[in-house]
């Protein structure tokens, strides 16, 4: 099992308390083991007096590969801050968006931090935070100002939305189909999660310009990129959604699980490997598995872009600012706070990231505070600064 989902264990057994809750909330120390409701987590009181403070996660999954590993970093900051930290599980459904929002307000929370499915949703999130005076921000997730223009400047008009922490999603797609390219793959079959999802479209958009790109450069030696198969974020839809791609094109050599969490590559890895073509499809994705290196080296993987989990992270740490009226004056801005992917293709690449980022968190307890502590600039030039690189020097000291 990898190292860094044994400690999660260990951290609810030593930091939590396990009790029940009702759907709208309940008492402010107590935590849930459905999280596939809501869940909230009892933290000791750090040095300054953050007891009363409660931040809500409005998250996909908080169980899944990606997601854990999201709890498992906002844990350990509510732990240093000694805050406390209430989970909703929304599947990237619409009305479960919207109504998660709903159900962290009226548990409670001062601050919510956001991973939405689409545009769309954060109109009514947006509003029930403006009509409670909560906090806002939004994490893996950005508002498009060119197709969403009206909702951009909603978020920009509110006293209490802050901004957005995010990738560059084109960039991320450009990159990772690239490394298909350069492994000789030509045929390329497309995985989605959910029609519409902002940072989904961002991928796509970014793997049909990797293709273009090198069709226009290689007139005699093509790649063509299939319309996408979707998944939603199961093991299952992965699973089927690769089968069908099989099954459509008996040439296919390499698969893109575009992402959704972590479960549906691992489903469509599995349907590769049952259909006796690990060798043959090269996959590549975005979401980091905890079996990674393993898989680069048996070759089930050609690479990945992940390593992001500590974005959320930087969406909390704006989120408790402003309860603490340290950051302030956010009507007229949208704070956007870019955050960078880390990318492996080999298990040599993998090994680094796994001693910092696996095997250890890459922030301490004693630099979460101090993270905490950064005006806002500071915070975006920390969340800028993420790499194993960085990890490795703090861990030299």
């Amino acid at each position: 099992m990898n190292k860094l989902f044994k400690k999660v264990t260990a951290t609810a057994l030593a930091a939590t308390m396990v009790l029940g809750m009702t759907a709208c909330g309940g008492s402010k120390d107590t935590t849930t083991a459905d999280s596939s409701s809501s869940a909230a987590t009892e933290t000791p009181a750090a040095a300054t007096d953050n007891k009363d403070i409660k931040i809500g996660v409005s998250i996909w999954s908080s169980t899944d590969v990606l997601g854990s590993q999201c709890k498992l970093i906002l844990d350990e900051a509510a732990k240093a801050l000694g805050v406390q930290v209430q989970y909703v599980d929304q599947g990237h459904v619409s009305e479960k968006v919207t109504a998660s929002v709903e159900q962290l307000v009226a548990a409670g929370c001062q601050g919510i931090i956001i991973c939405n499915s689409s545009d769309t949703e954060m109109t009514s999130a947006i509003k029930t935070c403006n009509d409670n005076k909560v906090y806002l921000a939004q994490f893996f997730r950005v508002i498009s100002k060119d197709n969403s223009a009206d909702i951009y400047q909603m978020a920009t008009d509110s006293a209490y939305y802050i901004g957005a922490v995010h990738e560059d999603e084109p960039a991320n797609g450009e990159a990772l189909v690239n490394i298909l390219l350069e492994k000789g793959d030509r045929n390329i079959g497309l995985i989605g999660w959910e029609q519409g999802d902002a940072t989904w479209l961002g991928r796509w958009e970014g793997y049909k310009a990797g293709v273009e790109k090198w069709n226009e450069a290689n007139p005699d030696d093509k790649a063509t990129l299939s319309e996408p198969q979707y998944a939603g974020t199961t093991s299952e839809g992965g699973s089927k959604a690769a089968e069908a791609l099989m099954a459509a094109d008996p040439n296919l050599d390499a698969l893109i699980p575009a992402g959704g969490g972590g479960d549906p590559l691992q489903g469509a890895i599995a349907a590769v490997e049952r259909a006796g073509k690990t060798q043959d499809i090269d996959i590549v994705s975005t979401d980091f598995l905890p079996d990674l290196g393993e898989r680069l080296e048996n070759g089930s993987m050609a690479g990945e872009s992940g390593g992001h989990y500590c974005d959320p992270l930087i969406a909390f740490m704006m989120v408790y600012n402003a309860i603490k009226g340290n950051y302030t004056d956010f009507a007229g801005k949208f704070e956007d706070v870019p955050f960078p992917y880390l990318y492996v293709s080999s298990a040599d690449d993998y090994k680094a990231y796994e001693q910092y980022f696996v095997d250890q968190l890459p922030y301490t307890d004693e630099e979460l505070v101090a993270m905490s502590e950064l005006d806002l600039a500071g915070l975006k030039e920390a969340a800028a600064k993420v790499s194993i690189e960085d990890a490795a020097a703090r861990a030299g000291k």
